[in-house]
This record gives structure tokens, sequence and C-alpha cells, in this order.
């Protein structure tokens, strides 16, 4: 069962004593557990940060409608035959059910409150997908161009030659090791680029080094490829077409508009680069808010976080060839990987946001329904969870519709 963060008095300490060095988290510890279960809610005071403000306008409402789910019967799930087993045995900081913009179920755990941020990790990406569709319905963003074409410096990289679109999708081809556990992949040495973990002295100066140095594995556009480096580099992209930062993009053209109730934050390194990939820090409730606008079409009242064909086109996904090999294929035989999302297809056509150690943004557009879950689970990814997490907010959405 998750634990709450020691206190000083726990560990044996007077208050103001210098810490006990096995309890401190640095950025060598933080993104494992136990550690977690405290940093992914104080990210900023591990990794330098910007704030993503939410603007001066009106808060989008949202009422509440209270029912009792704690025992709503979870279909194939291993961790918890009921809602509130679930919950426990996930490693669950924060939850939310939102149905036509009421909120039926809201429940914190871990010390998170409602003015927490917690750390989205890969619903950060969600988040730029959304933010592109406006920019290429704005004319600043030509998903056909190719990536050089923003960004000069990419132009002899593996990602010189591929468009935007592909990018958005996730078909670009590199040779890149995904593997959160193995301290030589790629994505850790991104993470030591980008600030998130402690620099080796052979490691790239920076996020922009980084992504300059991954090479072509194969053609792009003909396989599926999840690769963080990829949405930073999409961000690359929106930097050089509008000539803004990308935590001000994000201000600008997505959480200013949305109706958020705090400002968001998102990491950057010692260049001010964003981690647009896994970086941004948000609260429940204003998750829930962004959720439930792409739900409706884009926008609810004067609230917008994207046009109705932006949301159409997300909720349509792309090749289901391209992902029948992976496991969320394995799980959506109808299943596909479009703009940042993760569209299960199928009867209700529900779609994900979602990020390692178990953030999920869960939107069912049959039943109506936007589900939320921040957590900080001890390992960034175990299949089986992942898939009980799918498995449990279908159940749920279906026990609502």
């Amino acid at each position: 069962m998750p634990q709450s963060p020691a206190t000083a008095a726990d560990l044996g300490l007077m208050v103001g004593s210098p810490p006990d060095p096995s309890q401190l988290v640095t950025t060598a510890s933080w993104q494992e557990g136990p550690k977690n279960r405290w940093a992914f809610q104080h990210v900023g005071e591990l990794v330098p940060s910007a704030v993503v403000s939410r603007g001066t306008g009106p808060v989008l409402p949202l009422a509440s409608a209270p029912e009792d789910l704690a025992e709503i019967t979870l279909d194939g799930v291993e961790c918890g035959a009921t809602l509130e087993a679930f919950l426990q045995e996930t490693y669950t900081d924060g939850f939310l059910v939102l149905r036509d913009g009421e909120i039926l179920c809201e429940r914190y755990f871990n010390g998170m409150e409602p003015t927490t941020r917690h750390l989205l990790m890969s619903v950060s990406k969600s988040l730029c997908g959304v933010l592109v569709g406006g920019l290429v319905e704005s004319g600043a963003v030509d998903l056909g161009a190719t990536v050089s074409t923003y960004v000069p410096e990419l132009w002899d990289s593996a990602y010189g030659d591929a468009t935007v679109s592909q990018l958005l999708d996730m078909t670009v081809s590199l040779a890149f090791s995904e593997d959160y556990a193995d301290p030589d992949s790629d994505v850790q040495t991104q993470d030591r680029a980008a600030g998130w973990r402690p620099r080796r002295i052979e490691d790239p100066e920076g996020s922009h080094a980084f992504l300059r140095s991954l090479r072509r594995r194969s053609a792009h556009g003909r396989t599926f490829q999840y690769c963080s480096a990829t949405t930073d580099a999409l961000a690359w992209v929106l930097e050089r077409a509008t000539g803004r930062r990308y935590p001000d993009i994000l201000t600008d053209e997505l959480w200013s508009r949305i109706g958020a109730e705090h400002d968001a934050f998102v990491t950057v390194d010692e260049a001010g680069f964003a981690s647009a990939n896994g970086g941004v820090s948000v609260s429940l409730r204003d998750l829930a808010r962004f959720g439930y606008l792409v739900l409706n079409g884009g926008s609810v009242g004067t609230h917008r976080a994207c046009s109705p064909a932006w949301a159409a086109h997300i909720r349509a996904g792309a090749d289901v060839k391209l992902m029948r090999e992976t496991d969320f294929g394995q799980e959506f035989p109808e299943g596909s990987y479009c703009a940042q999302w993760w569209i299960t297809g199928g009867e209700t056509s529900a779609f994900e946001g979602r990020g390692i150690y178990g953030q999920f943004l869960w939107i069912d557009p049959v039943a109506d329904i936007v589900i939320v879950k921040l957590s900080s689970l001890p390992k960034a990814l175990d299949p089986i969870v992942t898939r009980d997490h799918q498995r449990a907010f279908a159940s749920i959405a279906a026990a609502l519709a």
C-alpha cells in the first residue's frame, strides 16, 4: 500500500538538523520509488522549471456531483478487483472522474492537494499534440514541411528530412533506446542533457546538442517508434516557427485559454529549452479541464483547447497497421497513435495520454467520461500495470455510461 513521505520525526531527526544522506532526494534518485512519492509533487525544487501561466481569464467551472465509485468492479485487472483496491495498490496520488462537466469522484493521496502541481511525464506529449493543431490551422506550422526547414541545425541528424507530421505521429525512425532502466540508454542520456539526471563528462551539453546527435535507423514513415526525443524535436520546430520559447507558446496558445485554475510548470535545461516530452506539472482538476475540452470537440463556452476539426483528427486515429506488433496494439487491435495520443479504436473509441510511473488522462467519448490518474509507481514502466490501468478505466466508463 502506498506510504506517505517520511517526516523528520519518522526519521528520528530534530527539525533543522542535517538530513540523513540516505533520505535525500536528488537528481540521481528522484525518479524511482520510493523517493518519487515526494519528488513528483516537487519537481521544481529539483529541476529548473519555467512557469506556464494560466492567464487572467475566468476559471472553467466544474460542478460537483459525487457518487460512490469505490466498489465498481474492474474486469480483467490484477492490481485490485475494485476501484478502491486498485487506487491503493497502484500508488495513486490523485484521481478524478468527470462526466458531462461534473466531478463524480475526486481523491487525493500521499499528501497531494487540489493546488498541488504533479508531474505528468508523457501526458505532457498530449498537451503538445493539441498545441500543434492551433499552430497548423493558423498557418504557423506546415505538417508536410521537413524539420530542417524550420531547424537547419538538425539537417544532418535523424530528424533532418523527417516531416513535421511524422514527428507528430511518432513515425520517425531513429537508432534510439527508450529503455528507462538502462543507465546507458539514449533516453537516460536525454534525461541527463535535460538536467533530469547528473551529467556525465561525455554527454551532449544540453537538449539541443542531444537532438543533433541522433541518427536515423531506417526510412521514416513506415513504422511506429515511440521516442521521447521526437516530441522535443517537435517543440524545437514550434519554437522556430513562432519565434517564441516553448513555455510561452504553451501559455499563449493553450494553457491561458482552457480556464485553468492554476499555473502549470515545465522543466527546462541550462539553455532554457523545455522538456515538452514529459516535463509538465499541473493540478489534478486542471488536467481534467483540459481533457473535458478535448472530449467536447475542443471547447466549452469561451474556453478553448483546439478546434473541432483538430479534436476530430485526434479521435480518428492513424494507421492501425503500425501498432499491431506493440503491447498497445495487442490490447487494442484497432488502436493507433495520432498527434501524441494513444487511440484505442473499437466501440468506445476511447483515447488517452499516458506517462510512465502511472500518469493517465483517459477520455471516453461514448460514455462522456474523462478520467485522470496521477501516480508515483516505483517502476517506470510495467506492461501489466499499464494494461491494468486501461482495463480499469474502461470498466469505470462502462459502469457509468
